[in-house]
């Protein structure tokens, strides 16, 4: 390291979309006014397709084969690194690693993301940080999300933080206090349906624009919502599978009705947890929805002159939360919190992730 308050760390973030891993090499700096940032070299390795079968299946292999593919994903995520660092002849600190979630029950205790820092460790020789989830877990929280750490340090001028990835989030600050929830399903359904159509994605919500709203499918949709959101759990593929999968996956309705009808659905969630929040709102747009025309044209409808929607330059939109898990890395070498119980629900605020050879 530099120094005690500067940092050069590669970021890692495997999305529950399975869009890739995206990478950022950042710097982070802290003087007497807080932290600043600076995103030097982005990209997203885009899964080869073996590999989103591992991970789209994981959940169903056996004790020893869940294993030996986590092994197996830590040393790919590790030579994944190795040549990002030759490519572009940076050398970081460490590397702090989320690794792809297969398992995330907290109400049973425990929360599961596959890729071994270890084996990251060994097939790069950089330090690791990983498992960000597990303590909070432990300690009763929901062990996400755990952005909002982020934005609190990171993103100020901002009331409300919304990611707009696999699930819709957002973050933001009440009485100085920093509140933060998974909102609904947003890309994990539209990816969804686009594959039924043999599109890894609907580009920018071209087939949803062409489609109109089903009245029973959208009905369906808000009475799950309503359910979830009166405890306001943290979402994962788990609920998705039992719960949107079905409504999804209800016959007669045209791909694009469906498309058209989760993207209108999602869009009046998220304005309505934006109004729950805060009036009159400065509201960050990042993740993969941020770039999709036709929903953030929904999102614009309805929220009306409730907020101002930004949306900032490409690499906050694709790396905000690599970024983000490069900067909870930093906070844990220096044991500072990076876990928030105002978030999570934990016990305490806590210090989380597994430090490998430091």
């Amino acid at each position: 390291m530099d120094s005690p308050q500067n940092f050069k760390v590669i970021g890692l973030m495997s999305g529950t979309s399975l869009d890739g891993l995206d990478m950022a090499y950042c710097h982070f700096k802290k003087n007497e006014k807080g932290w600043s940032y600076a995103i030097k070299k982005a990209t997203t390795v885009k899964y080869p397709a073996t590999w989103i079968q591992h991970l789209s299946t994981a959940q169903n292999l056996p004790g020893e084969a869940l294993i030996a593919l986590d092994a197996a994903y830590g040393q790919w995520l590790g030579k994944t690194c190795a040549a990002f660092m030759q490519q572009h002849k940076v050398r970081p600190d460490f590397i702090a690693s989320h690794g792809h979630t297969i398992f995330h029950q907290p109400r049973k205790g425990f929360t599961y993301q596959l890729g071994n820092g270890n084996a990251l460790h060994a097939a790069c020789g950089v330090p690791v940080v990983c498992d960000f989830r597990s303590l909070d877990v432990t300690l009763g929280g929901e062990g996400a999300p755990l952005v909002p750490a982020g934005d609190k340090f990171l993103f100020q001028e901002y009331d409300v933080c919304l990611n707009l990835g696999g699930i819709a989030n957002l973050s933001v600050d009440v009485d100085n206090v920093r509140r933060a929830y998974d909102v609904c399903f947003n890309n994990m359904g539209l990816n969804y349906l686009a594959l039924k159509t043999g599109k890894t994605f609907d580009k920018d919500g071209a087939m949803a624009s062409d489609g109109k709203i089903n009245a029973p499918m959208l009905k369906a949709l808000n009475t799950v919502n309503n359910a979830l959101k009166k405890k306001r759990p943290s979402l994962g593929r788990e609920i998705f599978e039992q719960r949107i999968q079905p409504i999804l996956d209800m016959p007669g309705i045209p791909t694009k009705d469906k498309l058209h009808t989760f993207a209108f659905s999602s869009a009046q969630e998220i304005a309505e947890a934006i109004r729950t929040s805060t009036r009159n709102a400065r509201v960050l747009c990042t993740g993969g929805g941020a770039f999709n025309a036709f929903f953030i044209s929904q999102l614009l409808d309805a929220c009306a002159d409730d907020a101002q929607l930004v949306i900032p330059e490409d690499d906050i939109i694709k790396f905000k939360e690599a970024l983000v898990f490069a900067f909870l890395g930093v906070l844990r070498t220096l044991n500072e919190v990076n876990c928030l119980q105002s978030v999570t629900g934990a016990k305490r605020d806590s210090s989380a992730g597994i430090k490998i050879g430091f």
